[in-house]
């Protein structure tokens, strides 16, 4: 007699425990979408170019270091050309080595060189 009265009153009991279990679990989730939603956006970051130069720059490796289309104009090339140059110039702390095979993609882009121009 003991066991069965003792069984239902376990019951309800684990019921509650059970919906009070639910309960905070959708609080939490509901809790953690609008947190996610209400996180501003963050721009999608681009690879870099893993490998090194090659030996002659090719227009796709000019493109890669400029970071443009193979078969952009020559306004996109000189403006992508500037901001590479701005982030790298020597003058303010960036590498020259950097800043001649930045300036020898902006050559290849154009069509002005045909060969390796750089001083390194």
């Amino acid at each position: 007699m003991w066991k069965k009265c003792f069984v239902h009153q376990a019951t309800p009991f684990l019921a509650g425990l059970a919906v009070a279990a639910a309960a905070l679990a959708g609080r939490y989730g509901i809790q953690a979408w609008q947190a996610f939603k209400a996180r501003p956006p963050q721009p999608r970051m681009r690879r870099f170019y893993d490998g090194g130069f090659q030996p002659t720059m090719t227009r796709r490796e000019a493109a890669l270091i400029l970071g443009i289309r193979e078969n952009a104009t020559a306004d996109k090339v000189k403006e992508a050309h500037r901001r590479v140059m701005v982030a790298n110039h020597p003058d303010a702390g960036g590498s020259h080595y950097l800043a001649s095979k930045i300036n020898e993609a902006k050559d290849v882009m154009l069509g002005k060189a045909k060969g390796s121009g750089s001083a390194f």
